[in-house]
């Protein structure tokens, strides 16, 4: 795994030290229900689809799409394979969703098929998976027009194996029209033998129009110009390409590289050997609380009148008559010379005492700054640190509470007190050389989501730093600042964790809310702190509270589980197989 190079800058002036809590609001939430003609197609995960990585890619899938360049539109696909849009402009004149392209009958007749997932790739053009393998680039026309164009096909192709698209960009260099767009496969390995089986695959394909032999004024053919394949262990959390197409961004568990460019193997570099080399000690030392016994490697056959010895109190030197000292420097602490000696024992080693000026605690080190020896523990030292250091790693669930310091019960820990494991990264990869060239490690900083604040630049992600949760938008043009701090929800970090049923999380683009949603029904929003019209005193402090952060709950009309959940300035969408629910957020 490439080593971390680059660390997240927080921005302080974003963050609030003085938050206490957010307050619960009982101001009702106005909320709309639509029925929908038909279910929203809900593919379940067969019996093969078994592993962490199927539900993390699919059985968590959000079935819901917002427009970022659009405001208050959505899409889905119902089970008719129908790509529908609502528009909200008016919540108390909402319509039906209305549709704006519809997937072949056949494609939907594969075994192993995936739901059906949309990318919005620009403001006239969108991406489309059917989820059994074919690909989709639609030219939608001004989405936000009131002339309900039909979306017209450029492109339409098998691409193998079903995926999902992660996301998909749009850019024009030198006349000709690019999209790139990102699908993820979770394959079986048959070099997976340790683990599941499976393995993640992320394709990065581009896509180019070309013109025939009458230039401009011939229908331009959309064909595949590039393929390339990345392979890792886990379902990346967070996954973007940068807008023109020079990178790629990805926040995994596990860690990925190129295998594939065009079918052809990339050459993996052969790993770097550790420059550091095992070498045998050249003594070895014991302490108690009053002395320390220190042995040195010689020359085989040494005698007394070779040996080179000079002991201060505050100094060693030992060594070999005629050569540099094998050890010299400053001891730890002072000694008694005068009560110190040494011997030769075995005609190969020479063995020193030496007399601690006085009782005080143990040495971390012999010499200042030598890491050439090494410290050999006594039986009895093992077990007294043992024995000290029993409360905090038995396994024992707390077999004597009554002890000043009883044992740590795993039990006890809550979701906000684990972490990501270390190898969990945020890594930037170049187009060009397919290497990594920013890598954060962001094992202490749990992911929690993904939100598009621009629609001109790349998706936000949402990370756990302590107990708030920071925003980042990354700047693939900007090496030296290429994730920026630009939002802060405070403490949501901590309170997402205690929603154990939580399944979607989101904000708004601009920053004044943030929201997660259960399995089930209910919905949590946390707004930004905002002035009370009233006075309002901390009776603990004595001080004036000029700010309060409220916490709303909202609780659907509905037994479904929930399959979409997206969040505008102004509303919250909420997708379930057979309603959408539109909540009245924000009024202005």
């Amino acid at each position: 795994m490439t080593a971390s190079n680059y660390s997240l800058k927080v921005n302080r002036d974003l963050l609030d030290p003085n938050f206490e809590s957010y307050r619960l609001s009982l101001d009702a939430i106005p909320t709309y229900n639509i029925e929908l003609d038909a279910a929203v197609e809900e593919v379940k995960l067969k019996d093969t689809q078994y592993t962490l990585e199927h539900m993390r890619a699919f059985g968590m899938y959000n079935y819901l799409h917002l427009d970022p360049w659009y405001e208050d539109s959505v899409y889905f696909v119902d089970c008719k394979g129908r790509v529908l849009n609502l528009t909200v402009t008016l919540d108390t004149a909402l319509g039906k969703p209305r549709e704006v392209y519809r997937v072949t009958v056949e494609s939907s007749q594969c075994e192993d098929r995936l739901c059906a997932s949309l990318s919005l790739t620009s403001a006239t053009w969108a991406a489309l998976s059917d989820g059994s393998g074919r690909l989709y680039l639609l030219r939608t026309g001004k989405r936000g027009d009131s002339s309900h164009m039909k979306w017209e096909p450029l492109f339409n192709e098998d691409l193998g194996e079903p995926f999902t698209i992660l996301h998909s960009v749009s850019h024009v260099q030198a006349g000709v029209h690019s999209m790139e767009v990102l699908l993820l496969r979770v394959q079986k390995d048959p070099e997976e033998t340790k683990g599941s089986g499976y393995s993640v695959s992320l394709e990065w394909i581009t896509v180019a129009n070309t013109a025939g032999q009458g230039g401009w004024c011939q229908e331009k053919k959309y064909e595949v110009k590039k393929r390339r394949v990345l392979r890792g262990k886990s379902v990346p959390h967070y996954a973007a390409l940068e807008p023109k197409g020079k990178g790629l961004m990805l926040a995994s568990e596990k860690p990925f590289v190129f295998t594939h460019v065009d079918g052809r193997p990339v050459e993996q570099p052969e790993p770097e050997p550790m420059e550091v080399e095992k070498t045998d000690p050249i003594y070895f030392w014991q302490q108690t609380t009053e002395d320390i016994t220190l042995c040195v490697r010689m020359p085989e056959g040494i005698t007394k009148e070779g040996v080179q010895f000079r002991l201060t109190a505050d100094n060693v030197t030992i060594g070999v008559q005629g050569f540099p000292p094998l050890l010299e420097g400053q001891l730890f602490a002072s000694v008694d010379p005068e009560a110190s000696a040494w011997i030769i024992k075995d005609h190969k080693s020479l063995e020193v005492t030496l007399q601690k000026r006085g009782e005080g605690p143990m040495w971390p080190e012999l010499v200042m700054g030598d890491k050439r020896g090494e410290y050999v523990m006594s039986d009895e030292q093992a077990a007294l640190i043992h024995e000290r250091l029993t409360h905090l790693t038995s396994e024992d669930l707390n077999g004597n509470p009554d002890r000043d310091k009883p044992p740590c019960n795993s039990q006890e820990l809550e979701d906000c007190d684990g972490f990501p494991e270390d190898s969990f990264s945020l890594t930037h990869f170049d187009e060009q050389s397919l290497k990594p060239t920013q890598v954060v490690n962001l094992g202490s900083h749990q992911y929690l989501f993904t939100v598009d604040a621009n629609p001109s630049e790349m998706p936000c992600l949402c990370l756990r730093h302590d107990v708030d949760a920071l925003v980042w938008q990354p700047r693939p043009d900007q090496p030296g600042n290429m994730w920026e701090h630009i939002a802060t929800f405070n403490a949501l970090g901590y309170v997402q964790a205690s929603k154990r049923d939580k399944k979607f999380a989101t904000c708004a683009p601009n920053f004044s809310y943030a929201s997660l949603c259960e399995c089930l029904r209910r919905a949590f929003i946390y707004r930004q702190p905002s002035p009370v019209e009233t006075v309002l005193f901390n009776r603990k402090q004595g001080r004036q509270v000029g700010q309060v952060a409220k916490q709303q709950v909202a609780s659907l009309d509905s037994d479904k589980p929930i399959l979409g959940f997206r969040a505008t300035n102004e509303r919250l969408y909420i997708l379930t197989s057979s309603n959408l629910f539109v909540l009245k957020v924000n009024n202005n």
